[in-house]
C-alpha cells in the first residue's frame, strides 16, 4: 500500500466574524454516535494549474464557515448542567495538506472502507469528546495529478444529510457561487425538544437505543471485518426492484443484502435476525423541519424476523421487512425523542451487533454533482471506513446513471461466501 506524505495542518477560521455563544443540542445529536464520520471524494485531475490548489480550496472553506459557524466552533459542556452542545469559538476548521504515489486509478482499484485507508486519506482526529475540534478536511494529491478530498466531521453535530448539506455548499462557493449558502443552515435543535413532562409520551419500545441482551454471536465494535465495493447496474436494480413490489431502491437493495448476509453467515434457521436502518425524519415531523435543518435528525429503527423467513421466502418479503424498519412518522419519532429524556442519552450502548445482524444506512441522496468543486465532479464518493461487521452503505454510484453501489462490511470469514452468493442472486434477476 502506498504512503501519504502529511504536508502541512493549519486552522481555517470563518472569512468574516460570526456570532459567539452555544448551540443546544437536540436528545437526538446525543443519541448519535459519540466520534467522526470520515468520508472520501476522488477526483481525476483537469490539468488545470489551479486544479484543487490549496489557497482556492482554503479560500471557500474560509467562506462557507461564515454560514456554516458552528463548524469552526468546538464540542462543549453546557457549565450548569455538563450537557454537550457546541461552543461557537470561531477557532477553525482542520485543514491538512498531504501527497501520494498512488495514482487515481491504482487507489480506486485498492480501495475498499478500511482503517488503512482511513489513516492514509482522512485526517487523524483527536478523542471526540470536549473540547474538541468538529470539521477535519484533507487535500490529497496524487502522483497522476488527482486529489482525495478527505473529511471528518463530528457526528454529534450533523448526520450524513447536513454533512452533504455543508460539502454542497462549500463546493458551490468554490465554483464562484458567492459566500451565501444555497440552501442556509438551520440551527435551532430545539425544533427537535422533548414535550413538556405533562404531554410526554413514550408509546413504543426503541430497542435500538437499549442495550442488546448478549448475543450468541457478538460481534464487537473495532473488531476485524472484510470490507467490500460492489456495484448493481441500472437494469440489475430495475429487475431487483420488479420483484419487490413497491419497494424504494433502497429497501429493494438491502432485502437482497440480507437474504444473502444471512446465507453467507450459515446461521440457523431458527435464529432471530435484525435488520436496523437510520431513517431522516425531516419531512416526516408534523410540522416538517426546515429544508436546512442542520443537525442529526435521524433515528435508528428496526425490524425483527426469523433467518428462515428471510432466506426462505422470495425477496419481496425481505423489502416488506425493511419497509416496517422504514416507515415511522411524527409520533414515533415524537416518542424516542421523549424516551431519551428520561435516559443517560450521551452514554447509551453504541456497541457493535450482533453476527445475526445487519445495519443498513442509505447514502442516496448524496449526489456526487453538488460536490462539484470547479474542476468536475467526483469520480467516487464513500465512507472511509466501517466501524464493525455488518455494515452497509446504499449509494449512487459515480458515473453511471440508475446504478448503484454499496460498501459493506462482514466477517473475514463470511465475506467471500456473501460475494458469491450475492453474484448469483443478481445472475438469477433476469432468469426468472
Amino acid at each position: 500500500m502506498a504512503m501519504v506524505e502529511l504536508l502541512t495542518t493549519e486552522l481555517v477560521v470563518p472569512a468574516e466574524e460570526t456570532p459567539a455563544g452555544a448551540v443546544w443540542l437536540s436528545n437526538l445529536d446525543l443519541a448519535a454516535r459519540r466520534g467522526y464520520t470520515p468520508t472520501v471524494y476522488f477526483y481525476r485531475t483537469n490539468n488545470q494549474p489551479e486544479f484543487f490548489e490549496a489557497d482556492a480550496v482554503k479560500d471557500s472553506l474560509a467562506r462557507a464557515l461564515v454560514a456554516f459557524y458552528p463548524l469552526a466552533g468546538r464540542l462543549g459542556l453546557d457549565a450548569a448542567t455538563g450537557r454537550v452542545q457546541i461552543d461557537c469559538t470561531g477557532e477553525g476548521a482542520v485543514f491538512v495538506t498531504a501527497r501520494s504515489e498512488y495514482a487515481l486509478d491504482e487507489l480506486l482499484n485498492e480501495f475498499v472502507p478500511c482503517d488503512e485507508m482511513r489513516n492514509l486519506l482522512v485526517p487523524a482526529t483527536p478523542a471526540p469528546n470536549p473540547p474538541c475540534p468538529l470539521l477535519f478536511a484533507q487535500v490529497t494529491r496524487l502522483r497522476c495529478g488527482g486529489v482525495v478530498l478527505g473529511l471528518a466531521v463530528h457526528h454529534s453535530v450533523v448526520d450524513a444529510r447536513s454533512a452533504a448539506h455543508f460539502v454542497e455548499t462549500w463546493a458551490s462557493i468554490a465554483r464562484g457561487g458567492g459566500g451565501d449558502a444555497p440552501l442556509p443552515p438551520c440551527f435551532d435543535h430545539r425544533l427537535l425538544s422533548a414535550r413538556p413532562p405533562a404531554t410526554r409520551a413514550v408509546l413504543y419500545d426503541h430497542p435500538e437505543y437499549k442495550l442488546e441482551p448478549a448475543p450468541e454471536h457478538a460481534v464487537a465494535a473495532g473488531s476485524t471485518y472484510a470490507s467490500a465495493i460492489i456495484t448493481l447496474s441500472e437494469s440489475q436494480v430495475s429487475a431487483l426492484k420488479a420483484r419487490c413490489t413497491g419497494a424504494s431502491t433502497f429497501r429493494a437493495v438491502v432485502a437482497l443484502v440480507w437474504q444473502c448476509a444471512c446465507r453467507a453467515r450459515s446461521l440457523p434457521a431458527n435464529a432471530e435476525t435484525r435488520l436496523f436502518s437510520m431513517v431522516d425524519m425531516r419531512a416526516r415531523l408534523a410540522p416538517p423541519l426546515p429544508p436546512g435543518y442542520f443537525g442529526n435528525a435521524v433515528i435508528r429503527t428496526s425490524a425483527l424476523a426469523t433467518v428462515g423467513e428471510v432466506v426462505g421466502n422470495p425477496v419481496g418479503y425481505a423489502a416488506r421487512r425493511a419497509l416496517a424498519a422504514t416507515s415511522q412518522g411524527d409520533d414515533y419519532a415524537r416518542s424516542l425523542v421523549d424516551y431519551l429524556e428520561g435516559v443517560d442519552a450521551m452514554n447509551l450502548p453504541r456497541s457493535g451487533i450482533s453476527r445475526a445482524h445487519l445495519r443498513a444506512i442509505s447514502w442516496m441522496g448524496m449526489s456526487l454533482h453538488d460536490s462539484e468543486f470547479g474542476w468536475g465532479a467526483p469520480v467516487f464518493m464513500g465512507p472511509a471506513l466501517m466501524y464493525y461487521s455488518g455494515f452497509v452503505y446504499v449509494m449512487q454510484a459515480p458515473g453511471k446513471e440508475g446504478a448503484v453501489a454499496l460498501a459493506l462490511s462482514l466477517e473475514p470469514e463470511s465475506m467471500p461466501e456473501f460475494r458469491k452468493v450475492f453474484a448469483e442472486e443478481v445472475a438469477r434477476l433476469h432468469t426468472i
